[in-house]
């Protein structure tokens, strides 16, 4: 789930280019011959298990995903401010966006939001109200939005008006850094037209009444709304012939769906934005392996496709290897993200996670290099804090430095863990003194729990095999149960103690930020949180994290990506640079850091 934070000219560099937006360019790292044809059909695909299952753009933590934001909602239904343009940055495009860039008064206290007045695709005007929909709807569910974070938006808005039609007014509880409420807070707003403000299908537009709705029933009404569109929402196979879901404000519109993958998009007329799509239809088609995928390209069938780690070459230098695949280049994309497992600090085991020298002796085990050189060729790199380290950039605190503070050490994690009163009997580490072990461990505890990593991501099979190895050599077994992606995702999910919350670790790849695009953390380690599915709670954390909202300073910055990367809040895991495969004869494909997919950009070409 995704700032700028700079020093010096570096500084002036990067707020100018998030300032201008970022241009937009239709650059491509496909072959460039051949002439232009108008239409068309491009084919991008996805493994079972991994595709889009989820269109309401209110994600609850149980369908938030890439697959699900970035390749079906946003390509619907635009965001207020676009981020992850058509290059290689992780800032803000407002030549994209459906608001001009907000204006900051009274010190970052007041903000003025103006939107371009952008079409509905039933005729309505995107307006201001639409965007007190979206954040009166914050307000009635917060605890369903994976975005959320408690005292951050909506609750640090003291009051919110439409000062105009197209204009929205906030006024905030205190001054904030304007470039961390841009990037943090009104990047988790994406406008919601009036025909979805009801509670029935065939209901008048606006009808529901949560536009107009307040604290003083409780936001009853928007309850009512979001229960009426969640409800839509699980109706996946009526997604394109819904009177709500075919309500659009993007480039495209569903032609057709199936939960199971398999779905179509083709252009919406109404678009006000630029580009205008120039394909007639872009497939999203559905594999049921990596492997599988790979062979759709080896035959043709397929134009844009992930490449599996066994079918690359090994990685040498910083360029995109060279392509396997005759008739199709390949593009090596790094994603603004970091990788880790997470622990669920609420599980039965979770008195044994909270103990920060177990999770350091978790993160000792984890052989980055070697899973790199073993299962990536190469592409992959270490994850060693919250600060992503690809593409290059300012965040990372000294602390994050080649391999990190906890560099691959067996020895070490066993000399922790005896050292706290565990002793290795019959091959496993068990609590034999329980004041040395921590809270709530009792005598006999043995160092065993189930980590669930999602089996369709391309690489995790080989690379969770290696950990659970190499954790035994410490007596840490770990039993590795494998699921599709979205199954895990949905498992995994914040809960309080109980048998919903028996899950003890998952894990399915890494957090790309967004829509908080400034690395600060708040959504995924904040105590709360909505994207913090491992129950973490740490108040020096939510400080650090507090102290960054509000100051622009890099060593601010620093003070709090250096704990994270020091408390492994999660298990930090080995990162890897994703390498997709293009048709030679589709243009203007660009993967940017955010995973933002654009294919409005695409063109075809024939020889």
């Amino acid at each position: 789930m995704r700032r700028v934070r700079l020093a010096g000219a570096a500084m002036a560099i990067v707020l100018a280019a998030a300032g201008a937006g970022c241009s937009s360019s239709s650059s491509s790292g496909s072959s460039s011959s051949g002439t232009a044809v108008k239409g068309g059909t491009a084919s991008y695909g996805f493994v079972s298990g991994n595709q889009p299952n989820w269109i309401f753009p209110y994600d609850s933590p149980a369908y938030s995903s890439v697959a699900n934001l970035d390749d079906l909602q946003q390509p619907l239904y635009r965001p207020l401010y676009w981020f992850g343009g058509q290059n290689d940055q992780p800032t803000a495009d407002y030549g994209l966006s459906v608001a001009d860039a907000p204006v900051y008064t009274d010190g970052g206290q007041t903000v003025v939001i103006n939107l371009k007045g952008w079409k509905w695709s039933d005729g309505e005007t995107v307006d201001a109200q639409d965007v007190i929909f979206w954040l009166h709807m914050m307000e009635a569910e917060p605890a369903n939005y994976y975005g959320f974070v408690p005292t951050d938006i909506p609750q640090d808005i003291t009051s919110m008006a439409a000062t105009g039609a197209n204009q929205v007014t906030l006024h905030l509880n205190k001054a904030y850094s304007s470039l961390w409420y841009t990037y943090n807070e009104l990047s988790q707003i994406t406008p919601m037209p009036a025909a979805w403000d009801v509670t029935s299908l065939g209901a008048a537009p606006g009808s529901g009444g949560c536009v107009t709705d307040s604290a003083a029933d409780g936001w009853a009404k928007c309850k009512a709304v979001y229960s009426f569109l969640t409800a839509q929402a699980q109706q996946a196979a009526t997604y394109p012939s819904s009177p709500i879901w075919s309500v659009v404000d993007g480039p495209w519109r569903l032609k057709s769906f199936n939960p199971n993958g398999d779905d179509a998009l083709v252009p919406n007329p109404k678009y006000s934005g630029s580009p205008k799509p120039r394909l007639a239809q872009v497939d999203f088609d559905t594999y049921t392996s990596p492997t599988a995928l790979y062979t759709a390209m080896q035959t043709g069938e397929l134009d844009v496709g992930l490449v599996p780690d066994s079918n690359l070459p090994v990685k040498s230098g910083s360029a995109a290897p060279s392509s396997p695949l005759p008739n199709y280049a390949l593009q090596l994309s790094y994603t603004f993200s970091f990788y880790f497992y997470r622990v669920n600090f609420n599980s039965p085991f979770g008195a044994v996670f909270n103990q920060l020298y177990v999770r350091q002796a978790l993160a000792y085990l984890v052989d980055q290099v070697g899973i790199d050189k073993a299962v990536y060729r190469g592409y992959g790199y270490p994850t060693t804090g919250p600060a992503p380290t690809e593409p290059a950039n300012q965040w990372d605190p000294p602390v994050e430095a080649g391999t990190g503070p906890y560099p691959f050490n067996p020895a070490k994690a066993t000399s922790l863990l005896t050292s706290h009163g565990w002793a290795e009997v019959n091959g496993v580490m068990t609590c034999a003194d329980p004041a040395k072990c921590g809270p709530g461990i009792a005598k006999g505890t043995q160092l065993k729990f189930t980590l669930d990593y999602a089996s369709d991501v391309s690489g995790l099979p080989d690379e969770v095999a290696v950990y659970k190895s190499d954790a035994s050599k410490a007596g840490v077994i770990i039993n590795m149960d494998g699921e599709t992606f979205n199954t895990v995702i949905g498992t995994a999910v914040p809960c309080s103690k109980g048998p919903s919350c028996a899950w003890d670790a998952s894990m399915v790849g890494g957090w790309v930020y967004g829509p908080d695009y400034e690395p600060t953390g708040e959504e995924i380690f904040g105590t709360g949180a909505g994207a913090n599915k491992g129950n973490y709670n740490n108040a020096e954390m939510n400080t650090l994290i507090a102290e960054t909202n509000t100051s622009g300073s890099l060593s601010i910055y620093h003070n709090f990506a250096t704990y994270a990367a020091e408390q492994v809040p999660y298990i930090w895991m080995p990162n890897s640079a994703q390498v997709y495969a293009v048709s030679k004869n589709l243009h203007g494909v660009v993967f940017n850091p955010l995973q933002t997919l654009m294919p409005e950009y695409w063109y075809l070409t024939k020889s």
